[in-house]
């Protein structure tokens, strides 16, 4: 799982890059700040458009489909660093783009076939921090190496970070995992199976929101912020602190959550507590208020990416894959909408943070048709 933490924080790295660095990545190729944009935004329409097949692929050729994505990865990392041109950076994008579904889709399928039942809660949050360390490594490389007109610097850099957990990972998928009795799974019944399962479409509705706030913070924060005179700098730093308090809490939180099946009240409470940060960032003026409220959403609201996780593993068994395929699926088609949500009132504060806080208010429905404590579903397919 260390291997696939890595990756899964490259492919995380990649998709970010030219994220922090905008302005400088348009002037160096010649074209406008929207269409730097586009780098960025190719994967999560690609994410909606091959999440299910990619899922199916994993739940029929695991190894090959999860090495082979983790190598074009690489390969789109490289090409990137290849020429001078938007079209190289784009068509790097683009490659690693189509890998990231089949990526991001393996945590719970991985934890599955190679680790014990005991050690997937922990497998799984290793290998779902290693998204949140993807994304703080590229708010940090991005300006910090790109500086003064130097992006190929920064794409080769990144481009070796990519190429050494990709061949790490292949080389260890060549051990084959647990040998499971059960027909292989047929993409669409699996999907639909799955999407039966009252429990599974509650954990997506659950990513939806959740995964919806984060990347609506994410991408708005600064502008939000800016009528108070907070400098790209000082948003940036708020930023990584929620982040950093994510990882933390998905390391150390989300495995516990996960071994004792209270995924009911701590969801209740990290919903709440969101709640409840988002019209504190609202309707504070105080800085230091606002940095300690979005590390408190940081640390609860994170976490729940892998608590999901590991939920939608135990329900889905053998099918996994596709069951990361639908979670991450509905968790991208969140970040879409909530973020376009707070882009219409992005120069009112008060209204945005109160619309985020209304999002995670949402959430209690749904956590409450949740099970006091969570057990297997069994076979969706039986």
């Amino acid at each position: 799982m260390i291997w696939y933490g890595l990756v899964a924080a490259a492919v995380q790295m990649l998709w970010l890059t030219f994220a922090a660095i905008t302005t400088d990545s348009a002037r160096r190729y010649g074209v406008s700040v929207t269409t730097v944009g586009w780098l960025a935004e190719i994967f999560p329409l690609l994410y909606v458009m091959l999440a299910i097949p990619a899922g199916a692929l994993l739940d029929t050729r695991f190894r090959a489909a999860l090495g082979s994505a983790a190598v074009l990865m690489a390969v789109g990392a490289f090409v990137r660093a290849g020429g001078d041109s938007f079209a190289w950076a784009l068509t790097g994008q683009v490659a690693i783009a189509v890998a990231q579904p089949v990526i991001l889709s393996a945590v719970g399928k991985l934890a599955g076939e190679y680790l014990p039942e005991a050690d997937r809660a922990n497998g799984i949050a290793v290998g779902s921090a290693g998204n949140f360390v993807g994304m703080l490594i590229a708010l940090g490389l991005g300006p910090a190496l790109a500086a003064h007109g130097h992006l190929e610097r920064l794409l080769l850099v990144e481009a070796v970070l990519a190429i050494i957990p990709a061949v790490g990972l292949a080389m260890s998928l060549r051990r084959p995992g647990q040998r499971l009795d059960e027909r292989a799974a047929i993409g669409g019944s699996a999907a639909v199976a799955l999407w039966s399962v009252p429990d599974m479409r509650t954990l997506c509705g659950l990513v939806f929101l959740g995964f919806g706030i984060f990347v609506a913070i994410a991408t708005w924060l600064q502008t939000l912020l800016h009528p108070d005179g907070v400098s790209d700098t000082t948003a940036g730093i708020l930023l990584v602190g929620m982040v950093v308090a994510g990882v933390v809490g998905c390391a150390v939180i989300a495995p516990v959550v996960s071994q004792r099946r209270v995924e009911r009240r701590y969801m209740l409470l990290a919903t709440g507590v969101t709640a409840a940060g988002c019209v504190i960032c609202g309707v504070s003026g105080s800085l230091v208020v606002r940095g300690v409220a979005l590390v408190v959403i940081g640390l609860l609201l994170l976490p729940a990416l892998p608590i999901v996780m590991t939920a939608a593993e135990r329900i889905a068994g053998r099918l996994a894959g596709t069951a990361g395929a639908i979670v991450w699926l509905a968790g991208n088609l969140g970040g879409l909408v909530v973020a376009l949500i707070v882009q219409v009132l992005v120069h009112h504060v008060l209204p945005a943070f109160a619309a985020l806080a209304g999002v995670a208010l949402f959430a209690f429905p749904l956590v409450l048709r949740l099970p006091q404590r969570a057990v297997d579903v069994g076979d969706p397919l039986a």
